[in-house]
């Protein structure tokens, strides 16, 4: 096991990062979970847990200060029934309406929108008992118990320091009002939570971290995973270059097959050759009908002396049409006098019959 990690060196590919995606294997902190329902709670405890404490406080008054007012009849109860869980589910219905938007922000924020089937297919692997209780014992279950544990300690030790000494005469809240002493608990209790927020705003941060650094550790590969897939996804470089090399093949021929058709092949003597076709009658511009450096520059040299075509030396020329035209293309504009007087000289050479200079 230990030389297949010290194998795996290199980063993981979109292509693994994406399966791993689709497969619901996305680093996910819990810790980041944690803090969001707990910055939830807290917006809950600050601004909604007076309202809704006033609220109930308001809608139980009737049973204790009027219990005798209550009707006792089948139908009354019920109705009050009704109308106590209603009251209740409404005030409820704000709380739990922000605690699920945390949850849900705290999630979509770390891993996006993120559809994973395969984790809803049932897996025999989650119903062994054996599997489970190995899960149970292993050394991450050990590690996430000892890091909880770690986390109560911290989170302890600060709350005790800064929510302690606020407590100076607790003996004194026997002669508060009800009120004051509520507002006084509800202070402390927001005080509480803020502090645990910022402390678990910290352990989250570094959790996340390690959770993504740890994701990508899994998931790196060999450089050998790394050549298979990219043969799979590009095809075998094998088969590409032989592929390359056969169109290159049934380009050569061709372009080899036009040369009889050209007009007049320009050299360079050797380096070069470029055989150009041109018809007064039907070609605005004369046209490279093939075009090659050394040996196949000697080829069509040889098919056009086969095939009497001229050819004419003309370095400066060969080496621009070379570099600047590709075969069944048009010669530009720059090249039209210098072409222009080739051809032209070319047509006197076969008014005296000669084909060659």
């Amino acid at each position: 096991m230990s030389d297949d990690k010290d194998a795996r060196t290199e980063d993981p590919t979109g292509k693994r990062l994406s399966k791993a995606r689709s497969d619901g294997d996305i680093p996910v902190s819990q810790e980041v979970k944690s803090v969001a329902m707990l910055i939830g709670g807290l917006i809950v405890v600050g601004t909604l847990a007076p309202w809704v404490a006033k609220e109930l406080t308001g809608f139980m008054r009737a049973f204790i200060e009027r219990p005798h007012t209550i009707a006792l009849d089948v139908l009354a109860l019920r109705q009050l029934l009704a109308q106590t869980v209603w009251k209740v589910g409404v005030l409820l219905a704000f709380p739990m309406f922000v605690l699920t938007v945390a949850a849900l922000v705290s999630n979509i924020g770390q891993v996006g929108l993120a559809f994973t089937p395969n984790k809803l297919e049932p897996k025999l692997s989650s119903i062994n008992p054996f599997a489970g209780a190995k899960q149970l014992f292993s050394l991450q279950s050990l590690l996430e118990a000892g890091k909880g544990v770690v986390k109560i300690a911290i989170i302890s030790v600060v709350v005790a320091v800064f929510i302690v000494p606020a407590i100076h005469h607790p003996d004194q809240i026997i002669d508060q009002d009800i009120r004051t002493t509520m507002q006084q608990i509800h202070w402390l209790i927001v005080m509480i939570l803020m502090i645990v927020v910022l402390v678990m705003s910290v352990i989250a941060a570094g959790d996340l971290f390690y959770q993504r650094w740890s994701h990508k550790e899994k998931l790196k590969m060999t450089k050998q995973e790394v050549k298979d897939e990219h043969k799979e996804s590009e095809g075998d470089p094998k088969i590409k270059g032989k592929i390359r090399q056969l169109r290159l093949e049934r380009h050569r021929k061709r372009m080899m097959a036009n040369v009889p058709k050209a007009s007049v092949v320009i050299t360079n003597p050797t380096h070069y050759a470029v055989a150009l076709q041109y018809d007064m009658d039907g070609m605005a511009a004369p046209v490279v009908v093939a075009k090659g450096a050394d040996y196949i520059a000697k080829r069509i040299r040889q098919i056009a002396e086969t095939h009497e075509v001229p050819i004419i030396e003309n370095p400066p020329l060969a080496r621009a049409l070379y570099a600047t035209v590709e075969v069944d293309q048009e010669i530009p504009q720059e090249h039209y006098k210098a072409v222009a007087e080739v051809i032209g000289y070319v047509m006197r050479l076969k008014g005296k019959g000669v084909t060659r200079h």
